[in-house]
């Protein structure tokens, strides 16, 4: 009978509590509900905004995405508190959480803010070719935490956005010309203005090359090297044009020397040997 006692005595202290608390609980809960569906609205009219706006796809999405789980931390604070929790031991349970988190994910949030940089500052954008960490690729795709590449093989790098932010980038579709430097060598007999002509004539006779004022196509004497007079040829081509433009120069620019006759020399080396006798020591 004692024990019948003390469980209606338990139920009838806290089945009170619970009654006081179901006030709290049914606000709460239509906080919740109203939150969310406020939140969803939200979203809506930023989609909208973007849809009117000629914004960066991925910017797009950082932002929304910012945005949805902003509001959602919002509600989830304002929902606590109206369960009871007081707002001051909140704030210090998710300043120490978020310590904890920061210390634990440096890297991460290093690579978040990089993110974050080159979303705003736009080094590069998805389509791009660039160089960077020893990769060369185009960017594929662009997220927070890191950046996707495809390699000139089909591979797929992927890049921390951390080292990204803060290393040398090389863009090479950021401008619509692009320079070519290619160097031939040529033997120390052959002539030299006949070589620079041929070259030059090459060059000339592409429909693709452009032919603008202070870009127009040079051949120079560039180098005096250990086997060869190294003979660079400078032309500017759109960046669509650029790397058939590069291949056929290379080879017809060796089959037209070669048959002028002049010499394309690889390095060589004389070596002298002499036969001398040894002095006899006694």
């Amino acid at each position: 009978m004692d024990s019948f006692k003390d469980i209606e005595t338990v139920l009838d202290k806290y089945g009170q509590k619970l009654i006081d608390f179901l006030p709290n609980i049914a606000m709460a809960i239509i906080l919740l509900v109203f939150g969310l569906w406020i939140i969803k609205f939200i979203n809506r009219l930023v989609a909208k905004f973007f849809i009117k706006k000629d914004y960066d796809v991925t910017l797009e999405s950082f932002i929304q995405s910012l945005i949805n789980w902003g509001l959602k931390i919002v509600l989830f604070v304002l929902v606590i508190t109206q369960l009871g929790v007081e707002s001051a031991s909140l704030v210090a349970i998710i300043g120490a959480a978020g310590l904890a988190i920061g210390l634990a994910l440096q890297g991460s949030l290093a690579n978040f803010a990089g993110g974050v940089l080159i979303l705003l500052l736009k080094p590069f954008k998805v389509g791009d070719f660039i160089a960077a960490q020893g990769i060369e690729g185009t960017v594929k795709e662009i997220s927070i935490f890191n950046t996707r590449l495809n390699t000139f093989g089909n591979q797929l790098a992927i890049v921390p956005n951390g080292k990204l932010s803060n290393e040398n980038i090389i863009n090479y579709t950021e401008e619509a010309l692009r320079r070519e430097n290619l160097t031939f060598g040529i033997g120390y007999d052959c002539d030299v203005k006949q070589a620079k002509e041929i070259l030059l004539n090459l060059v000339n006779e592409q429909e693709t090359v452009v032919q603008l004022e202070g870009k127009t196509p040079m051949v120079v004497v560039t180098a005096l090297a250990d086997s060869s007079v190294n003979i660079s040829v400078r032309y500017w081509a759109n960046i669509a044009d650029f790397w058939n433009l590069r291949f056929l120069i290379l080879e017809e620019g060796k089959a037209r020397l070669e048959a002028a006759g002049i010499v394309i020399p690889f390095p060589q080396r004389d070596v002298h040997i002499y036969n001398e006798t040894p002095p006899i020591t006694k």
